[in-house]
Formats: structure tokens, C-alpha cells, sequence
């Protein structure tokens, strides 16, 4: 038992610094955004206030509000004022004040944010699974009719924008056969509730979700049939034949396996792609997401708000890729002692 003991020591500290290591990038990551958000407004030649709201939002301001909003956030106090007040803010959850929607911009942002992180994470999770099993499948059959057309159709998915794939679906399906709404997460004033809400919520999301993981499908595809190609040279595989394993032990146990790894490396990268272009799909749609809240603040010229929902993507996106690392780290060992 002690001659294991020293051993199992350093794989814990390994793994330990390993982790505090990546986390330290994160946060410095996280610093040098939090600190862009503030000080890219605030050098705009003219009134910080000015800067940060624009001409527009001050014509509808009474002074009342300017005095508090310039009180608030300490915007007639040096910089470092300013920040120290601005990171206290965020603390408390206080990402500004919308003067669109006459409210605080976190209740606006958190209101809007459940539907995209509802069509986000169901597409990553579906273009992920089907993605991998049919790049295992076309890696496998290798020059065979099935893998030439997987291939060709992949390729022809992977040219298509994010948007133009949407517009297509929702012009079919929506407008030319009427199987599904044409925009909204679920039918006002219905009053659906229980399996009726349900049913009508996957009703209006089934149009946005199959365009995004189509979009997001050719990625996963062409890495994992790589990967695959690249497997299957191996001669762990060709001692796994010899040995008289079944073709679905091979394909999915020792060479899919295998593969996994530089397809959940991709997963990371894919993560700010698949957002941007949820944020897109949901101005076509109508969808109630950030992205539809991101095309309204932009035509209303809310800066906050505008400040506020860039922000609160990033840090999704930060966050993902952190667990996505995690993951890493745990299907494959050897990184631990990369460094």
C-alpha cells in the first residue's frame, strides 16, 4: 500500500496545478474582456455619459434619471472610481441600466438568455452525437458509395452561412407548407400549460434547432472521419483484428474511442461559432433569444444593454471552453503531464 501512496501524491498534485494552471488563463482571459467592455466606451472624446448612452437615449432622459444614472455609476469620477465601481456593480449583478426597456440590463439579458442556452445546448449535444457516430461510420468505410455520400453532403453543409440554411427551412416549411410557426418560442396568449406547453415550445424550436445543428453538424463530421483515417492505421487496431474482435468492438470501443479526443479539442472552438450563429438563426426566426435581444439594442442604439449581453456571451463562451478543458484533461491522462 505505501508503494502506491507517493505515486497517487502526484498525480493529485499533477492534476491540481493542471487545473489552476488553465483556470489562471481563464481569469486573465475574463480580466482583460471585463476591462475592454469599460474602457472602449469610455474613450469616446466627449461626456462619458454621452459616450456610453448616445444622443439618442439622452432626447428621451429626463434629468432626473441623467443625475441618477451619472450618480450610480460615478460617471463625473476619475477612472479608477469609475472601474471600482463598475466591477462592484457587476458583483451585485448590476450590468447597467436599459433605457429601451425602462428596466436594469441583467433582468433584461436573463429573460432573453434560457432560450438560447435551451437552443445552444440542445444543438451542440445533437450535431456532437450524430456528428461523431457518422464520422465513425464514413472513417470506417473509407471509399465505399455510403462514405462519398456523407462526404459530399458534409462539405455541401459545412459552405452553407448559418442564416441561408434557416431562410431555406423556414421558407419550406413555414411559409410553403405551413408545418411550423414562423417565428416566436411558443404561441401567445394560447394559454398552454403542462405537455401543451411543452409540445408547443419544441413546435416553435424544431425549425431554429434543426438549422443550427445541420450548420454545425459538417465540423464534428470531418474531424472525427479524420481522426478515424488516421486511427485505424494504428497497430493497436490491426492486433485488436488479429485477435478476432467483432467489427463493432474495433469501430467504436478501441478506433471511435480513440478519435474522441481531438473532436472534443474542435468542441471548444466550436462553442463561439455555434453561439454567433444561434445568434443569427434567432433574427431569423423571430426566436426570443439574446440574438433577436442583440438585433433590438443594436436598432435602439442601447449601449448598455449592448455592453451588457456581449459581456454575458463572452463569459458563456469562457465558461464552456473551461469545461470543455476539464473534459480533456479526464479521457485523455497524458495532458496532465504536458507541462
Amino acid at each position: 500500500m505505501n508503494i502506491y501512496l507517493p505515486i497517487s501524491f502526484k498525480k493529485c498534485d499533477a492534476i491540481t496545478k493542471m487545473n489552476i494552471s488553465w483556470l489562471s488563463n481563464y481569469i486573465i482571459s475574463f480580466l482583460i474582456i471585463l476591462i475592454l467592455n469599460f474602457v472602449l466606451p469610455r474613450m469616446v472624446p466627449g461626456d462619458p455619459l454621452h459616450a456610453i448612452y448616445g444622443e439618442e437615449a439622452l432626447i428621451a432622459m429626463t434629468p432626473e434619471m441623467e443625475a441618477e444614472i451619472i450618480k450610480r455609476f460615478a460617471l463625473d469620477q476619475p477612472w479608477h472610481t469609475q472601474l471600482i465601481t463598475y466591477i462592484t456593480a457587476l458583483i451585485t449583478g448590476d450590468l447597467g441600466y436599459s433605457y429601451y426597456y425602462r428596466t436594469g440590463v441583467s433582468d433584461v439579458v436573463l429573460s432573453f438568455l434560457p432560450w438560447t442556452l435551451l437552443l445552444t445546448g440542445l444543438a451542440f449535444v445533437i450535431s456532437s452525437c450524430i456528428g461523431f457516430i457518422l464520422g465513425i461510420e464514413s472513417g470506417y468505410r473509407r471509399g465505399s458509395k455510403l462514405d462519398g455520400c456523407m462526404l459530399s453532403s458534409m462539405m455541401f453543409l459545412g459552405g452553407m452561412p448559418d442564416f441561408f440554411i434557416g431562410i431555406v427551412l423556414l421558407l419550406l416549411f413555414g411559409v410553403a407548407l405551413g408545418w411550423a410557426p414562423l417565428g416566436g418560442a411558443m404561441s401567445p396568449y394560447a394559454g398552454h400549460t403542462g405537455i401543451d406547453l411543452l409540445l408547443d415550445i419544441v413546435h416553435h424550436l424544431i425549425l431554429p434547432l434543426i438549422s443550427l445543428v445541420l450548420v454545425q453538424l459538417a465540423p464534428t463530421y470531418l474531424l472525427t472521419r479524420n481522426a478515424m483515417l488516421t486511427t485505424l492505421r494504428a497497430r493497436f487496431i490491426m492486433t485488436a483484428k488479429a485477435t478476432g474482435l467483432k467489427e463493432g468492438a474495433i469501430r467504436y470501443r478501441h478506433a471511435g474511442r480513440n478519435s474522441l479526443l481531438p473532436v472534443v479539442t474542435a468542441m471548444g472552438m466550436r462553442v463561439p461559432h455555434m453561439i454567433t450563429g444561434a445568434l443569427f438563426l434567432e433574427i431569423v426566426f423571430s426566436y426570443p433569444g439574446v440574438g433577436t435581444l442583440l438585433n433590438t439594442a443594436l436598432s435602439a442604439r442601447d449601449y448598455p444593454l449592448i455592453q451588457g449581453v456581449l459581456l454575458i456571451v463572452t463569459v458563456t463562451v469562457l465558461i464552456t471552453n473551461f469545461l470543455v478543458d476539464m473534459t480533456y484533461i479526464r479521457l485523455d491522462p497524458r495532458v496532465r503531464y504536458a507541462r
